[in-house]
């Protein structure tokens, strides 16, 4: 009995010292949107998915107005092999044909969407999912990616399939949001201009919104350390020159690139900062 009463004074110690650190960024972010991009990978852990609803559902207690964007890349990615179906990658995009792009909309717009909205209701808050084709949410278009033949020295386009980018945030949808109860979870799938299907990676839809509505704050959870300089070491503050050169030096690569971008289109279009 002694020992339950000793763990549960640890607890709420713990947990008092957690919301006086927390209590700043509550008072400076108090009334404004925050748009957090919650990762696959970072889904995959039960206790963390449960933790991270109960902090989105405190958010918006405290009066400040979250928008939740996800991914689902490592459920993707097992929906797919489980099908056959073939992946790849160009830059950390999942090159995506009509048969990938109609189960990455099944897997993020249903499974992922329904269980992140599910967690933040049952932690007590009013989840609403969302993907970016409700209420033209997310207008987009086919994405241009080339690269250059070290050969030739001749730029190729790389056609990556229904791989979209945003072109309008139907920023309206969103306002609804922000005068009510309720939190708006996003799953990153666009619609283009003839009406069809296009994956957009998650980082990249929500620095997008993150611009779109003047949001504060644009935070990418992942299961990475973050950017990393050549040996390895974590950089905790970057600006736009430099995070710029380590992409065209190479050492920004892979799956980081989008975030690097995404963080650094946000910042240039108004948002204050962008936190990986």
């Amino acid at each position: 009995m002694n020992k339950n009463i000793q763990n549960t004074a640890k607890e709420s110690h713990s947990q008092a010292r957690i919301l006086s650190q927390a209590l700043p960024f509550m008072r400076r972010y108090a009334g404004q949107t925050i748009v957090v991009k919650y990762g696959g990978h970072a889904m995959g852990d039960n206790n963390l998915a449960q933790l991270f609803a109960n902090d989105i559902v405190l958010l918006k207690q405290v009066g400040i107005h979250p928008i939740v964007v996800h991914g689902g890349g490592p459920q993707i990615g097992q929906t797919l092999e489980r099908m056959k179906i073939k992946s790849s990658f160009i830059d950390g995009l999942r090159v995506t044909d009509a048969e990938t792009v109609d189960v990455v909309e099944m897997v993020l717009a249903g499974a992922i969407n329904k269980q992140i909205s599910a967690a933040i209701n049952e932690a007590g808050g009013l989840a609403i999912g969302l993907s970016g084709k409700d209420g033209n949410l997310i207008r987009a278009s086919k994405i241009q990616r080339t690269k250059r033949d070290p050969d030739s020295n001749i730029e190729k386009v790389l056609d990556l399939g229904f791989v979209g980018e945003p072109d309008q945030i139907n920023v309206h949808v969103l306002e609804v949001f922000k005068k009510s109860d309720m939190i708006p979870v996003i799953a990153p799938i666009g619609l283009g201009p003839k009406g069809e299907t296009f994956n957009i990676n998650a980082d990249t839809a929500a620095g997008a919104i993150a611009a779109a509505i003047g949001s504060k704050r644009l935070l990418l959870l992942t299961d990475v350390a973050g950017v990393l300089d050549a040996d390895d070491t974590l950089i905790e503050k970057i600006n736009s020159k430099e995070t710029y050169k380590l992409i065209d030096d190479g050492v920004i690569s892979g799956g980081m690139i989008p975030k690097a971008t995404t963080c650094l289109q946000a910042v240039e279009k108004g948002v204050d900062a962008a936190v990986i």
